[in-house]
């Protein structure tokens, strides 16, 4: 599924005239998708705003215009496979002891993917500690988000689905338990920059309009659940090299 079709998927069962305006955001990107190109003046960064925009204006998204624009595919980082591939297995692992909170479980998965290297200081903390804490359990299990995200720039697999849903946890778990790390590294493909970018701008954009809803007492925006835009923002961001930033201090500046 193209990136920009994320919020056509949100939960179904809810009343006739939502499923009639997604139809109809359906047919809106439709129409997106087929128009015509950006004017050659115009640059990069700011088609890509502009789409990422027009998108979320058709779902009825909030959006702030002023919002700057992202890094473009000459100044973005393009990562390696192999690292890209690595830090998706390091999340795997975390998010599972995290999920489990079992230490020895922890520990064999590390030695099972060869992963010891992979970990950040961050990660390789909470993997050293037998009993850590219920807010680092939480934190780490979130580290699913991540992973199902990498999953999807590496082409593993085709769509990270929209938003509003937390990621397939047992499909990625037979994934990586069937591919291995030698499996992983054999059938990695990362995307495009310019299709790992359209994801970057446009979860940045979600991102602030669900920040935006909370500052003003407001519920989060239909189909976007604060807590997956925020691990797909983090999780992006690093993708692209945001700010130049190591993975335990990534920022999600909206």
């Amino acid at each position: 599924m193209p990136i920009d079709a994320w919020l056509l998927c949100g939960k179904a069962g809810k009343g006739k005239m939502e499923e009639a305006m997604r139809f109809g955001v359906a047919l809106v990107w439709l129409a997106l998708a087929l128009g015509p190109a950006q004017a050659q003046t115009e640059t990069e960064a700011e088609a890509r705003k502009a789409r990422s925009i027009a998108m979320l204006e058709a779902a009825d998204v909030r959006v702030l215009p002023s919002l700057p624009v992202i890094e473009t595919e000459a100044t973005s980082l393009r990562r390696a496979e192999a690292e890209v591939a690595e830090r998706m297995i390091a999340l795997a692992i975390v998010a599972v002891k995290g999920e489990t909170a079992d230490h020895a479980m922890g520990l064999s998965l590390i030695e099972q993917f060869g992963a010891a290297e992979f970990l950040t200081p961050d990660e390789a903390a909470f993997m050293a500690d037998p009993e850590p804490s219920d807010f680092d359990r939480i934190q780490f299990s979130w580290r699913y988000e991540g992973v199902w995200m990498l999953l999807w720039a590496l082409s593993l697999i085709d769509d990270p689905g929209p938003p509003s849903d937390i990621a397939d946890v047992p499909r990625l778990a037979e994934l990586l338990r069937d591919l291995g790390t030698e499996g992983v590294m054999a059938k990695a493909r990362l995307r495009p920059q310019p299709e790992l970018l359209d994801a970057a701008d446009l979860i940045y954009r979600m991102h602030w309009a669900v920040r935006q809803a909370e500052l003003d007492g407001q519920p989060p925006p239909p189909g976007l659940d604060p807590g997956v835009v925020l691990e797909r923002h983090y999780t992006l961001n690093w993708l692209i090299g945001y700010s130049g930033q190591a993975w335990d201090d990534i920022s999600t500046d909206t």
